[in-house]
């Protein structure tokens, strides 16, 4: 735990010097056209789920938050890059039976911290309101998968606890990604984001957890202001 409380403060300050010196050096080279580059700040909440795990539902919450940077390419077109830590995961609602309904898991629960990194093309409006389409690469730096394995009707066989290190998530996460965005007043905006795995984020899962693939699928809330 302690060790996973400092990559994050390592992450967020790292999050405050980027944006300090991509303001800084936006004001001072491109003054002619200071809105060529913009910068600022996001944070908000996905809510997300992971397909195959047999549970349905993003009863999954977990932060989003970070810097964000966008570089002008044409009168209606920008590209943009974020750095973002991501949670995600997925959390049970109710029991799951595995397919043969000899076993269930209860209080299931996985955690996932990302490293987040998205590129984005974004189409804007008069009122700098946009739409945007793209891709991100993800680096996991933590995961955490709990719950319980039983079998139901019976005094025999009572719960145990389940090796879920046994079936480990993989590093890397590449998603597509598609949102919108609304200019609300000044350099304040609202976004709402849609991503899905393109890959397997963990693969080899025995039937009693659910399909032999699993998938980050997410929506994102977020707020962001940019500097002016």
């Amino acid at each position: 735990m302690a060790k996973n409380r400092k990559i994050r403060a390592l992450i967020i300050i790292g999050l405050l010097l980027v944006g300090i010196q991509v303001k800084t050096y936006a004001q001072s080279y491109y003054v002619e056209d200071q809105k060529t580059f913009s910068a600022g700040f996001i944070f908000g909440a996905n809510f997300t789920q992971i397909d195959g795990d047999n549970f349905a539902g993003y009863h999954k919450f977990g932060l989003n938050g970070g810097g964000i940077v966008y570089a002008k390419i044409a009168k209606n077109l920008s590209a943009s890059m974020e750095l973002l830590y991501s949670q995600k995961g997925s959390r049970a609602h109710k029991l799951k039976y595995s397919n043969s309904y000899n076993y269930f898991i209860e209080d299931y629960d996985i955690k996932l911290d990302y490293v987040e990194i998205p590129f984005l093309l974004n189409y804007h409006d008069k009122r700098k309101s946009h739409v945007s389409i793209g891709a991100s690469f993800a680096q996991l730096l933590s995961s955490k998968e709990s719950g319980a394995l039983g079998q139901p009707d019976s005094t025999n066989f009572p719960n145990i606890d389940v090796d879920f290190e046994d079936y480990p998530f993989k590093k890397i996460d590449v998603n597509v990604l598609i949102g919108g965005t609304l200019h609300v007043y000044k350099g304040l905006y609202v976004n709402l984001r849609y991503q899905y795995s393109i890959m397997p984020i963990r693969t080899s899962i025995p039937p009693e957890y659910g399909r032999d693939k699993h998938y980050n699928n997410m929506w994102t809330f977020r707020l962001m202001y940019l500097f002016e």
